[in-house]
């Protein structure tokens, strides 16, 4: 059989035209940074007063947050997890540390729920993201021996459920800073019982320890992280005896030390951070007083922070989430 076509051509052979099916575009790799909004959620106003507050502002333009939702109890010293359509608060202090993890749509403006616990209560830990599940590692249990805890538990994006104790970081730590590659989780500085200056990473692949990969250039205890595809962050954060407003950068390619690449516009502890896929964002904290200040630092070169908009309050001990 002999198909001419428009133009002379002639297909031979029996050819058959218009069977089988286009191949499957491949899915998109997963990237832990957000392309539309980030989130602060939680935190306290002050010394006495917890805060339940959902905020999101806008990745696309600078501008000042609002109010979204409320988590399913006020609560401060929480972590933060992002999946590619929910935010999720875990752990925290709502005057008694509590192992709660919560869920929130990105689709729509709504409630957190309650889908699982943690393995143990405890406030203060960080938060990390892989592609399938969140991560929440170190913490204070206010009461107990030890009361500094080197837990890593992991829980589940795909359904609800509670966390499974995955591995240790190097000692009980807390007020960390996290921060997600495609491949690792890690933390960064901390109080060990003193301010420690350590870059902890441990792997997604598989159930593991963290090790010890790198200093950062300033020791400190309870600043935020901060993601690109290629580095780590910690912005803010509290050195014995004075808050600071600096950002370090660490390369997620190679085990290395941090550098000293840029300033916030204020010095600040406590703050919540967030990723887009271009820039880094801190949120929050305690200067002292109390802000809510959103600044925002560029990924593609080292540079001071610039305030691009408010919380809807200023408060600190928060959480930050990304989409």
């Amino acid at each position: 059989m002999a198909i001419t076509i428009t133009g002379g051509a002639t297909l031979t052979g029996g050819a058959n035209i218009g069977t089988g099916s286009a191949p499957s575009p491949s899915p998109a790799p997963y990237v832990f940074q957000g392309s539309n909004y980030g989130y602060t959620s939680g935190g306290s106003t002050d010394d006495s007063n917890v805060r339940d507050v959902i905020d999101k502002f806008s990745f696309t333009s600078d501008t000042d947050a609002t109010d979204v939702g409320d988590l399913t109890a006020a609560k401060q010293g929480v972590a933060g997890q992002s999946s590619t359509t929910s935010g999720y608060t875990s752990a925290g202090y709502d005057g008694t540390p509590t192992n709660v993890i919560e869920k929130f749509p990105f689709a729509s403006d709504a409630n957190s729920t309650d889908v699982g616990d943690l393995t143990l209560a405890r406030w203060a830990p960080v938060g990390q993201s892989s592609s399938s599940s969140g991560y929440a590692s170190g913490g204070n249990v206010p009461t107990g021996s030890p009361s500094y805890m080197d837990t890593i538990d992991k829980f589940p994006f795909a359904s609800d459920g509670n966390a499974t104790d995955v591995g240790d970081l190097l000692a009980g730590n807390r007020t960390l800073a996290g921060q997600s590659s495609t491949t690792h989780g890690y933390t960064s500085g901390g109080n060990t019982g003193s301010v420690v200056n350590t870059i902890q990473k441990f792997p997604f692949v598989s159930d593991s320890n963290a090790t010890d990969v790198g200093d950062l250039f300033q020791g400190r205890r309870e600043g935020a992280g901060q993601s690109s595809d290629v580095s780590g962050y910690t912005s803010g954060g509290y050195i014995p005896g004075d808050n600071v407003n600096t950002i370090d950068k660490f390369p997620f390619a190679s085990d290395g030390n941090a550098t000293d690449v840029g300033d916030l516009t204020q010095i600040r502890t406590k703050p919540a951070g967030q990723s887009s896929t271009a820039s880094g964002y801190t949120s929050g904290g305690n200067a002292p007083p109390y802000v809510d200040t959103i600044d925002k630092f560029p990924f593609a070169s080292d540079s001071n922070a610039t305030d691009v908009g408010n919380l809807t309050m200023a408060r600190f001990l928060t959480a930050g989430q990304q989409y």
